[in-house]
């Protein structure tokens, strides 16, 4: 038979050997829970960065376009200049 004593300190070591599994438990628990926030946080960062990029490249798109045409319409002016240069030439 067992000591009431003894039955005691058993009664006591199990709820304290509960009571750290359960704190344990809980940490890991509210470790994971940090993690997955952290996760959820760095793939929103990259998909506005990808967003970000994604626009700037339309951007540059857009941009190379506009030099383009530019391009094209500063050559037709040196055109137009030389051709009036020509005709003053002629005039003198």
């Amino acid at each position: 038979m067992m000591d009431p004593n003894q039955a005691a300190w058993s009664g006591t070591i199990f709820v304290m050997v509960m009571s750290a599994l359960g704190v344990a438990l809980l940490i890991v628990l509210i470790w994971q829970i940090f993690a997955t926030q952290r996760a959820r946080a760095v793939l929103t960062r990259e998909d506005e960065y990808r967003k970000l990029a994604e626009r700037a490249t339309v951007a540059q798109e857009q941009a190379a376009q506009g030099f383009s045409r530019v391009a094209t319409e500063l050559e037709d002016l040196r055109a137009r200049v030389a051709g009036m240069e020509r005709v003053l030439k002629e005039v003198e």
